[in-house]
């Protein structure tokens, strides 16, 4: 996952990282400051005033319509990028600091800078300033039009009363989206099983757990925790009682934050005379409307729900000949889908996700990942030891093989920890600029079991690791463009592309020369049964990305002010093929949609279409850096400097289209 762009306007989310860099003089290596829990009100404040400073210096420049844009967006440009040097690392930390007062303190300090943000793009006077501008080239043109774009989505055409409004609604948007988030980040709960309810799990699994003074064991909400639990503990029950409490874990609180988040969200709308938060939302983005967004959840879903009930229909053959009971016995349930799809996976196909992480140690995979990105785009990783916020975060410098020259920095914040993020991202946390020499910086952060990984989390290493390319390898003009600072719609592509790497022999053989001690090595047997094993289950993973999607519409239409969430949810859910479970409360812990991918998670899917038509121009090589170089400067060079559906143009050298993605969704892509 990638968290979204921030271009410092009142409507980015505070709890996910930004992208910003250090104003320097001379393109050598950055690192992130660290920070005291004590000192971040001061420094906040002092942040806040020395911007405030400058924009009133850039208010006062003289104007005429003659301006030409070039020095005009390169100031702007200049300033937030100072702002960004300190606000980069405070959104970072906020989500992976080990000090839970330095968390706390940094989330009160994006707090301010939300209400600071609105000020400045409801201030007409700085609108002005770069409306008078001319812009000489398509780069400056489309950066004006992004920067006009977000003082107008900040109300700066709204009425005196409507601006004061919105500005309310946005710093309580900021405050609820926050206190949502770190409910479930956050939360110490425990539940405690017995050593019998642990029956079905590896010995290694069940060492690394913590026990009581009666001998029973405390599970958590960590992935490397919950996931194992739910594929391969026997006991029903218990995996029942993980997952109701699994998706409880925002508790009835997050309930009703997303509740309130939904009411202020269509009163924002409202204010700029649009009927639902979707139809405002989607203005610049791919889709552009809720109905091509809605049409295409449709087409999608017409294709896979049929799928997605032969699967489970499937699963209850399988169980009942695994049970030997009547068909008309077997159930599959929520709690229990991914325990008969992981049974029937090692039956069918004779892969046991357990004994993969034998082929892809931890270690290993990073050092693989490394070396297939080095050939792909003539890049090089080179460790170096600064100043991080954990004692096991990781740095490296990212160079260009052949000119040494360095295109920025990388963190690598791997294994799980409390008070952590805890799924996998990348924060975009320094964005680089062409004109001033300024090197990007991305934070790659995931929750992975130290031993090794399973091929499910190997993809997701390759995928999040684009995102981090995607950042590192950008050479944008200006800082704000940088990077992942695309349509919402598509910046999951590039990564998305990415993950066809761990799935291909050419890729994936590569693996075991990475081990040490040695490992064994993926072969055309194993390839074929980890493809079968990826084709299987498809309909319910494109079937439930469906159901996120349009459940994240149904929020932010133009009846939310009659919804409740959890009614919209039970009511969606229960529709599917494994229908609702009773007391679960999925809404209240769906980071996305309280996080800055509301009226955006139809985007994964949407993105995985021009992710599979790029992946195309590869072919049957995967390693070739003839197309990767091209890549690069067709699509990572570019960060948002260009319209995304001119950069699939410039690469494919046509129109994208859809076949690739609908042949994916439905078994027929050739590999």
């Amino acid at each position: 996952m990638n968290h979204p762009t921030f271009k410092l306007t009142a409507l980015s989310v505070l709890t996910f990282a930004v992208q910003q860099f250090t104003f320097a003089d001379s393109p050598t290596r950055q690192t992130l400051p660290q920070f005291q829990a004590e000192d971040i009100p001061t420094l906040c404040d002092a942040k806040i005033k020395d911007i405030q400073r400058q924009l009133t210096q850039f208010e006062a420049k003289p104007m005429t319509a003659q301006n030409n844009a070039a020095p005009v967006l390169a100031e702007w440009d200049r300033i937030f990028a100072s702002f960004e040097d300190f606000y980069g690392p405070i959104g970072l930390y906020s989500n992976v600091s080990p000090d839970a007062a330095l968390r706390k303190a940094a989330e009160d300090c994006e707090i301010k800078i939300s209400q600071f943000q609105t000020d400045i793009y409801q201030n007409p006077k700085l609108y002005q300033q770069i409306k008078s501008t001319q812009a000489k080239d398509a780069i400056d043109s489309k950066f004006r039009e992004d920067l006009l774009n977000d003082f107008e989505k900040t109300g700066i055409q709204l009425s005196a009363e409507k601006q004061a409004r919105l500005k309310v609604i946005l710093a309580e948007l900021a405050k609820i989206e926050q206190e949502y988030a770190r409910n479930v980040r956050d939360n110490p709960q425990k539940l405690e099983f017995t050593p019998a309810e642990l029956t079905g799990l590896p010995q290694s699994y069940i060492d690394a757990l913590k026990k009581n003074d009666q001998g029973n064991y405390l599970l958590g909400f960590e992935y490397p925790e919950y996931r194992p639990f739910m594929e391969l503990a026997d006991n029903d029950a218990a995996r029942q009682r993980y997952q109701i409490a699994y998706t409880r874990r925002g508790g009835e609180r997050n309930l009703a934050l997303l509740k309130q988040a939904m009411d202020l969200r269509y009163e924002l709308a409202q204010l700029f005379g649009k009927s639902s938060y979707a139809e405002w939302a989607l203005h610049k983005r791919m889709a552009e409307t809720p109905e091509n967004v809605n049409k295409f959840l449709s087409e999608v879903h017409a294709k896979v729900a049929p799928l997605e009930q032969k699967e489970v229909d499937t699963l209850r053959e399988f169980q009942a000949k695994t049970l030997k009971i009547p068909l008309k016995q077997a159930k599959i349930e929520r709690w229990s889908e991914a325990y008969w799809s992981e049974k029937l996976r090692k039956a069918k196909y004779q892969v046991d996700q357990e004994k993969m992480r034998e082929y892809f140690p931890t270690q290993a995979a990073q050092d693989w990942l490394f070396a297939i990105s080095s050939n792909l785009y003539g890049i090089e990783f080179k460790p170096a030891k600064v100043d991080v916020w954990q004692n096991e975060v990781e740095y490296y410098d990212v160079t260009d093989q052949k000119t040494g020259q360095l295109l920025g920095g990388l963190y690598v914040d791997k294994f799980p920890r409390e008070g952590k993020y805890g799924h996998a991202a990348v924060w975009g946390v320094y964005g680089g600029s062409s004109l001033t020499g300024r090197k990007p910086i991305s934070a790659l952060v995931t929750n992975f079991n130290r031993k090794g990984l399973n091929s499910d989390e190997l993809e997701t290493f390759v995928h999040e690791f684009g995102h981090a390319l995607h950042g590192i390898l950008s050479t944008t003009r200006y800082s704000a463009q940088s990077g992942t600072s695309v349509e919402r719609d598509f910046v999951e592509a590039p990564s998305q592309m990415y993950e066809e790497w761990a799935r291909r022999k050419e890729t994936l053989s590569k693996v075991a020369d990475y081990c040490q001690p040695a490992c064994p090595r993926v072969d055309d047997k194993l390839i074929a049964k980890l493809n079968a094993v990826h084709s299987y289950g498809r309909g319910l993973h494109y079937a439930r990305q469906t159901l996120y999607a349009q459940y994240d519409m149904a929020l932010h239409g133009s009846n939310a002010l009659k919804e409740q969430p959890l009614d919209v949810w039970k009511k969606m859910e229960g529709s599917t093929a494994l229908g609702y479970v009773p007391n679960t409360e999925f809404p209240g812990q769906f980071g996305h949609i309280m996080g800055g991918y509301q009226v955006g998670y139809y985007g994964y899917m949407w993105s995985e279409v021009l992710a599979l038509d790029m992946l195309s121009a590869f072919g049957k090589n995967l390693n070739n850096p003839e197309v990767g170089q091209r890549y690069r400067q067709t699509i990572l060079s570019q960060g948002g400097q260009k319209p995304a559906e001119d950069l699939v143009k410039d690469f494919l050298g046509r129109k994208p289209d859809n076949k690739a993605f609908f042949d994916e969704i439905t078994g027929q892509r050739v590999k």
